[in-house]
């Protein structure tokens, strides 16, 4: 119990501390910084949202896995006592 207490508030500083980045990888840097200089910030605009789109996915489905692990188990154990 004290480990999952320690995750939970490790997770919330984490998320309460990120800043809104603009992380792109070596290609689509080269992209935007090409269409940057012909006067189109559009592209790169769509591609960072893509980008952190991709990320906010990746890190809401693993809470929920384990959200759904969690209560599963729970149940389960429940089921056993009540035996």
């Amino acid at each position: 119990m004290k480990a999952f207490k320690i995750l939970v508030i490790t997770t919330v500083l984490l998320v309460v501390n990120c800043t809104f980045s603009m992380a792109q990888c070596a290609m689509c840097r080269a992209t935007v910084g090409s269409n940057l200089s012909e006067g189109r910030g559009v592209i790169g605009t769509g591609i960072n949202d893509g980008i952190l789109y991709l990320l906010v996915i990746t890190y809401l489905a693993i809470p929920t896995l384990i959200f759904i692990w969690y209560r599963s188990a729970k149940k389960e154990m429940m089921l056993k006592m009540s035996r």
